[in-house]
């Protein structure tokens, strides 16, 4: 555990890529197999199980502490993180354990089965044996995932330093549907037949934004353009007469979509389609506030079968008969796509994502800001000489999305941030007029600077009018331009309305709070893009 914590201090205390890779790097070369094993499972959002509920926490540690309840409430949104919150008001340990990392997991683990008197005395017991920065530690693991700056691609980078295998080698390798309880690491990263799990998908290729004018790419004729659908990414695995549908989270979802089943009649095995997961009419894409009635479920109703059908439209060939075609030109896979795709029937859960001819830039400019009728978020941009890349490269492929739709509203509430802005207010509740009355319609918390968020919290420490624990209503007079993808009714909220991705894009201190938009404003927005 004091390894674990010592890497996670290097990681955290470090903005540079080169430091964070040594760091992990230089761990994966010594710590022992489980550890190695539980700390790339940690980082890549594999937690184990909670056994133990943070009400629960709170009130130990409290106790514990000797303080009331309330003070501990009090310190959270200061500090910003209850695991660290609670590691900083304990008292020091009476001793010093040096169980390793996967031991400290192994005991929680147990203790799913155990009564809640055997749970609280084990946990006491661990904070007595952990100094601050291993309690910290060790409540991660119970409360949470480590928001540490470990991307994949870093993780991928060490392990291929430590190991002396390509990072491409690695990165298939820890895709799939693994955890520590079903693999060592050494299956996982060093043994030779590493290519048993049918189900296991590539490495997704992700796209930039495009920041400059399309013309700075060069040729058109170098480029392939598609619409970027308003769905989920998804790869359609079919291997061994099974087929596993993955999200880009490197989340199975295949029992959320049945429908996909029937791909195993049409596609034969050995093939893998990177894609789109819709929401279909029939000729089609639904809006996307259609398709999120089925995300996070585990099982589908059958009305919701009915009412919000899916489809995958494929964009990309990976594998064929067997074969890795990822290094192979856009242009080469896409003619393959095409060629598997040709004979299925209307019948098929699959079909082909079209291609957008295009001669100039200016055309595919005037193609793009119909977007929104053909139900797309805008255009995807693919040299058709590039291969299919591990991650986010930059130069290849580039996502030119549709500006995004603003309003401009009040904001009425405030809640302070979490982390390095605990002591800020960043997370607002903002309202448009309906009459004389403002309806809060949305929350935001992100697209301003921290000099912004320093004035704003000083504004709003002057300016509150009442406390509901954490959160402070404020005298609704600050405006700002909130950009959004999308827009949809949703009963759950009193406006009425639902914002896809909301956030912050000015802070519109030349406007008075009365100039703001109403309600009728977002409905007739509602209206023009359902």
């Amino acid at each position: 555990m004091k390894d674990f914590a010592a890497l996670f201090q290097a990681i955290d205390q470090s903005t540079k890529t080169t430091v964070k890779t040594a760091a992990l790097a230089g761990y994966f070369r010594t710590a022992s197999d489980p550890d190695k094993l539980w700390t790339i499972a940690l980082f890549s959002g594999r937690r184990p199980k909670r056994a133990v509920t943070t009400t629960q926490l709170r009130e130990w540690a409290a106790e514990a502490a000797g303080l009331p309840l309330w003070l501990l409430e009090e310190s959270y949104p200061i500090v910003g993180d209850l695991a660290e919150t609670i590691a900083l008001i304990l008292p020091p340990p009476s001793a010093i354990a040096n169980k390793p990392l996967h031991q400290w997991i192994t005991d929680l683990k147990a203790l799913a089965s155990e009564d809640l008197d055997t749970r609280k005395a084990h946990i006491l017991a661990a904070w007595d044996q952990l100094d601050t920065a291993e309690r910290f530690l060790f409540n991660k693991l119970i409360t949470g995932g480590f928001r540490v700056g470990v991307s994949q691609k870093l993780m991928t980078r060490a392990l291929a330093q430590a190991t002396g295998q390509e990072e491409p080698a690695i990165a298939l390798r820890l895709m799939g549907n693994w955890t520590p309880d079903t693999t060592t690491f050494h299956a996982l990263i060093e043994a030779q037949d590493n290519g048993a799990d049918l189900s296991r998908p590539y490495p997704f290729y992700l796209a930039y934004g495009l920041e400059t004018a399309p013309e700075e790419l060069g040729d058109p004729a170098d480029w392939q353009a598609e619409w970027k659908w308003d769905g989920i990414r998804g790869q359609l695995v079919l291997r061994g007469g099974q087929h596993f549908v993955w999200s880009r989270g490197e989340e199975l979802v295949t029992d959320r979509f049945p429908e996909l089943i029937a791909a195993r009649d049409f596609l034969p095995p050995g093939s893998v389609l990177d894609g789109e997961i819709v929401a279909w009419d029939g000729t089609a894409p639904l809006p996307f506030n259609t398709l999120q009635q089925r995300i996070g479920r585990k099982t589908v109703p059958k009305k919701l079968l009915r009412d919000a059908p899916v489809v995958f439209l494929a964009y990309d060939l990976l594998e064929l008969e067997g074969r890795d075609l990822r290094d192979a030109p856009m242009a080469g896979r896409r003619a393959a796509l095409e060629a598997l795709l040709a004979p299925l029937p209307n019948t098929a859960p699959v079909r082909l994502s079209p291609v957008i001819p295009f001669d100039t830039w200016a055309d595919l400019a005037a193609i793009r800001a119909a977007a929104r009728d053909a139900r797309a978020e805008g255009l995807m941009l693919k040299r058709r000489s590039s291969p299919y890349q591990v991650g986010r490269k930059k130069g290849d492929w580039w996502k030119w999305k549709l500006d995004p739709m603003v309003i401009d509203a009040v904001m009425i509430y405030a809640q302070s941030g979490h982390g390095r802005r605990a002591n800020l207010f960043t997370d607002f509740t903002f309202a448009v007029w309906d009459g004389d009355t403002l309806v809060p319609f949305t929350k935001a918390y992100s697209g301003l600077t921290d000099e912004d968020f320093g004035k704003i919290t000083a504004w709003v420490r002057k300016n509150t009018r009442q406390r509901f624990g954490p959160v402070r209503q404020v005298a609704p007079e600050l405006v700002f331009e909130i950009a959004f993808e999308g827009i949809h009714e949703s009963p759950r909220h009193k406006s009425g309305l639902a914002l896809r991705f909301p956030r912050m894009s000015r802070w519109r201190q030349d406007k008075p709070a009365s100039e703001a938009n109403t309600i009728d404003d977002l409905r007739a927005l509602l209206t023009a893009y359902s």
